[in-house]
């Protein structure tokens, strides 16, 4: 169509006049209501860049109005981050609720400064969800708080924190922390029985994933069953050659706990929690390793260490909430620009629960 274009008073109306005399008008979008005023897709860019590839709010703005020609303010970035925390709290609690029925979940804890005092980072995974959330307590006041942990009844992986212990789930320790206080006591105290634990540790990490690999496997079966009492009987004559050089000191007469050797705070949990330490070999998909919920941790202590703590409990649940989402979105291959902007567009994408 060809014409001529000219701008009436309104500035919410553009009308053009064709050859044949019509008057042809456009009406502005109903939802921008501003002078100016920062579309879904523009919103998605900042709380992607802020929030998941943690820059500093001054250098998002910064970036927006590099790439974009789009400047924001930190107080714009703040509104987009908290419009989409509200958009997306439902499917974060829906993926909390989701992991309650799971079989097997990761969990995992670190600190967090927020407004200068400590709190607490809590995450909870499996392979294909991730959930994040802030308490100023690190055990079971949190739990009960988030309730989620109080009501998992399947097999826990963690690293072995006394919390943990109260919770009515069975428990699987990390192996990975395990190996690197075994590799202490047998690199820098000389004690060759750390090493021989090492040996069996990750000869039956090996095994079980050949055997799982292989797709034959009954825990149930006399032959494992048998595989795996040779293998703990194994690494029980390792402990014991560790209590030899590792003598626990007798108590005193006095009151409260004796403090004793870190090998045997060590040796004691690896035989205390016996079943614990071997349920990667006695249970379908019990993983040797708690890395699921560290890796899932350790993110969040990047944007710290770039941006710095955060300035409010209120931004902390924030970053929580959006980072659950895209964090669950990510593993389950979905474009997380796109996902922002559906949220934006009051639609967000939800993850599959199957």
């Amino acid at each position: 169509m060809r014409g001529s274009f000219r701008l009436i008073p309104r500035w919410t109306r553009l009308q053009a006049i064709c050859n044949c005399g019509k008057t042809h008008r456009g009406v502005f979008p109903a939802d921008v209501t501003a002078a100016v005023q920062y579309g879904p897709r523009a919103k998605a860019a900042a709380v992607h860049l802020n929030q998941y590839q943690m820059l500093p709010l001054k250098r998002t703005g910064e970036v927006m109005g590099d790439l974009f020609d789009m400047p924001m303010s930190e107080a714009t970035i703040l509104s987009a981050n908290a419009e989409a925390a509200q958009v997306l709290a439902p499917t974060v609690t829906a993926i909390a609720q989701e992991l309650v029925n799971r079989p097997i979940v990761h969990a995992d804890e670190t600190g967090l400064r927020v407004n200068k005092s400590l709190h607490w980072l809590h995450t909870l995974v499996t392979e294909k969800l991730t959930w994040l959330g802030r308490h100023e307590k690190r055990g079971m006041a949190a739990f009960i708080e988030h309730g989620i942990l109080p009501l998992f009844k399947g097999t826990l992986v963690h690293d072995g924190w006394g919390s943990y212990r109260m919770l009515g789930s069975r428990h699987s320790l990390c192996h990975a922390h395990h190996v690197r206080e075994l590799t202490y006591v047998h690199e820098q105290l000389k004690q060759d029985w750390a090493g021989r634990s090492i040996e069996v540790l990750l000869y039956a990490n090996s095994l079980i994933h050949q055997l799982r690999a292989q797709g034959q496997i009954d825990y149930t079966a006399p032959e494992h069953l048998q595989r795996v009492c040779d293998l703990r009987s194994q690494f029980e004559a390792t402990l014991a050659e560790g209590d030899l050089l590792n003598p626990r000191v007798q108590s005193n007469g006095r009151r409260g706990r004796i403090k004793q050797s870190k090998a045997a705070n060590l040796i004691g949990r690896l035989r205390d929690y016996s079943d614990d330490v071997w349920r990667f070999m006695t249970e379908p998909n019990v993983p040797f390793t708690n890395n699921l919920a560290e890796q899932a941790v350790r993110m969040p202590k990047v944007k710290q260490k770039i941006s710095g703590c955060f300035r409010t409990s209120d931004g902390a649940d924030i970053y929580c909430i959006i980072r659950s989402y895209l964090a669950t979105l990510n593993k389950q291959g979905a474009k997380l620009f796109d996902a922002l902007t559906q949220a934006f567009l009051g639609s967000p994408v939800q993850p599959r629960f199957g």
